[in-house]
């Protein structure tokens, strides 16, 4: 009888490791699959300067849309909607990523996977 890995008869080399744990796995991976694509297809907004400006990122980390509105335009303080710009996309970014991990954290059951 031809001995598997650690030893022990008919493991295949596959040492300690059941087909429960195997499956689980699996199934933990396609959870975490499904997860990812509909998490990609969802959108995330957050607002700067009271609601002036509003950006709109999907789950893929890509700015969808930017609304200004139009008082926030002040030809003497550009400096200042750049600002507004950067802290809305900032803020809708940082929310699809606070989504994403509480989402994966509640398939790996509080694993520290890093993807």
């Amino acid at each position: 009888m031809a001995k598997g890995f650690g030893g022990r008869p008919g493991m295949g080399g596959m040492g300690g490791i059941n087909m429960n744990m195997i499956k689980q796995a699996q199934k933990m991976q396609q959870d975490m699959q499904r997860m990812q694509a509909e998490l990609q297809e969802k959108e995330y907004s957050a607002q700067a300067g009271g609601g002036v400006v509003e950006a709109v990122v999907t789950g893929k980390r890509e700015l969808k849309s930017l609304t200004i509105d139009p008082e926030a335009v002040d030809p003497e303080d550009v400096e200042m909607l750049q600002d507004l710009i950067v802290a809305a996309v900032n803020g809708a970014l940082h929310t699809a990523e606070s989504d994403m991990a509480a989402s994966m954290q509640s398939i790996t059951g509080g694993l520290n996977l890093s993807f």
